[in-house]
């Protein structure tokens, strides 16, 4: 796993810490309330990689796996993967840091980031 992985997946687990003082008793997770019509634009790998990750920072066992992949399917109903990605790629382009990457602070970019954390959140208040 890269640097710039593991602090991704770093500032997904703080905002689970800070999702879970939200959660509320009896929430289900997305996964058992929605309907076989949901949309699955999210390439495998990329499910995949999210729940590694999630499991990295959150433990290994079988209950943190159900609580993942529940988190991304969340995540995958809230946010088109084609944002997902963008999101994704202009968190890990700013930890270079520097000023080759001030463009990446530009209002655009950062309502791209204020939308995957919201997703993010909201997988987390739903799912742990």
């Amino acid at each position: 796993m890269t640097m710039r992985k593991f602090a991704l997946k770093l500032a997904v687990a703080t905002l689970g810490v800070v999702a879970a003082g939200a959660v509320a008793i009896g929430e289900e997770c997305a996964e058992k309330t929605t309907s076989s019509s949901l949309v699955n634009d999210y390439p495998t790998f990329a499910r995949a990689d999210y729940v590694y990750g999630c499991m990295m920072v959150n433990g290994q066992g079988r209950d943190i796996l159900e609580k993942c992949a529940c988190s991304i399917d969340v995540i995958a109903s809230a946010l088109p993967y084609k944002e997902y990605e963008e999101a994704e790629t202009i968190m890990s382009v700013r930890q270079r840091g520097g000023e080759s990457v001030a463009y990446m602070y530009a209002p655009a970019m950062l309502e791209k980031i204020k939308n995957l954390k919201r997703a993010q959140v909201e997988g987390e208040i739903r799912c742990f």
